[in-house]
């Protein structure tokens, strides 16, 4: 069975009910426990725990393993917090946007965690989930005031048109998959209008992502990619930013296994973040 990306054999889903019966076993520990016990870690050593956790949920969804229950069943959304409700609302006074002034602003503590969150839940067509994996966000600031954020993270496992521009094998994309990142998320906040604007933020963001990913995980991602749900959305600022348009998904979905087609279709965008990232991604 394949979950975040990783094969778990029958030997390794009994390993995970045994260690089920350990005493005041919960998920957090639970998730450790796998990731230490089975080795699965980044490239820079560390526990993939976050995908562990999303890997354990849909085991349990799938009837494969039993969860003990959660701590906190009801997720703490950003309404729990009446300051952050109150700054994600639309200002009284509109800032004026200087293209010269941006900056890209890593998300940082548990404060803008929550603020980058309840801006994305209130205001982004897709609301808030949680990203698994390697992940990155961003606030975007003009003369100090937020207009807008980004999320990247985890790179889908396969999309047709996009491996067959990479041109790699299976198992060089089960190795070298972590090199591409995903743009999961871009919000302009709905009150600021300003032309060009959000073909300049995916052009400054591109030039400082990797820097700050080799920083956190300890190695540089070569492409980013993206997908943009049609009709809702044409794509005019990753054409404008240099971003190349590969075509459609199948409307299928990340765990669509029964070709249903329950999905939007989504055009396929990609950014090389370095000449020659078909080497790297082909890499043995």
């Amino acid at each position: 069975m394949r979950y975040c990306g990783r094969e778990f054999t029958p030997a390794e889903i009994a390993l995970i009910r045994e260690w089920l019966t350990t005493p005041q076993m919960n998920r957090a520990r639970l998730s450790r426990e796998v990731c230490e016990r089975l080795g699965w870690r980044r490239e820079n050593g560390a526990l993939k725990d976050m995908s562990c956790r999303v890997a354990l949920n849909r085991m349990h969804a799938d009837g494969l393993i039993t969860l003990p229950p959660p701590r906190n069943p009801k997720p703490v959304t950003y309404r729990s917090y009446p300051d952050i409700e109150q700054a994600v609302c639309e200002p009284a006074v509109i800032p004026a946007i200087d293209l010269a002034t941006l900056t890209i602003d890593p998300v940082l503590g548990r404060a803008e965690s929550r603020l980058w969150n309840a801006y994305i839940e209130r205001h982004h067509y897709l609301g808030h989930t949680l990203m698994p994996g390697a992940q990155l966000r961003y606030f975007v600031r003009a003369q100090g005031q937020i207009v807008a954020a980004l999320g990247f993270g985890a790179s889908a496992w396969k999309v047709k048109p996009r491996d067959q521009a990479i041109g790699w094998t299976v198992d060089q994309r089960q190795r070298n998959l972590h090199l591409i990142v995903n743009n999961a998320r871009f919000l302009i906040l709905p009150w600021i209008h300003c032309p060009n604007l959000a073909s300049r933020i995916l052009a400054l963001v591109s030039r400082r992502l990797p820097d700050d990913w080799h920083a956190r995980y300890s190695y540089r991602p070569v492409l980013l990619e993206t997908f943009v749900e049609k009709p809702r959305f044409t794509g005019t600022c990753y054409k404008a930013a240099n971003w190349q348009n590969l075509g459609d998904t199948q409307g299928r979905g990340k765990l669509d296994v029964l070709h249903r087609h329950a999905k939007p279709v989504k055009s396929i965008w990609i950014y090389p973040l370095v000449r020659d990232f078909r080497r790297h991604l082909c890499n043995a």
